[in-house]
């Protein structure tokens, strides 16, 4: 049941590893004071691990159900 939600899980990882680095290089870019830099961080590793796990998660959607014939032959497979 929960394997299906692997690419959606993948996208939140990596979505919010990268709005973490984006998160800290702007609030510090912008100087934004004190604890609002938390607070910035936070809301940019969530939006970004929540658009990037949509969209992967999209993506997998649709690419669901699909076989390439010219791919099992190099693994090996009929």
């Amino acid at each position: 049941m929960f394997e299906d939600l692997a690419p959606v899980t993948a996208g939140f990882a990596v979505g919010g590893a990268v709005g973490a680095v984006y998160g800290t290089y702007e609030a510090m870019r912008y100087k934004v004071p004190g604890f609002l830099k938390v607070r910035y961080i936070g809301q940019t590793t969530l939006g970004s691990a929540a658009v990037f796990g949509l969209f992967l998660g999209a993506g997998s959607l649709i690419h669901c159900g699909k076989s390439y014939p010219a791919f099992s032959f190099q693994l090996g497979t009929k």
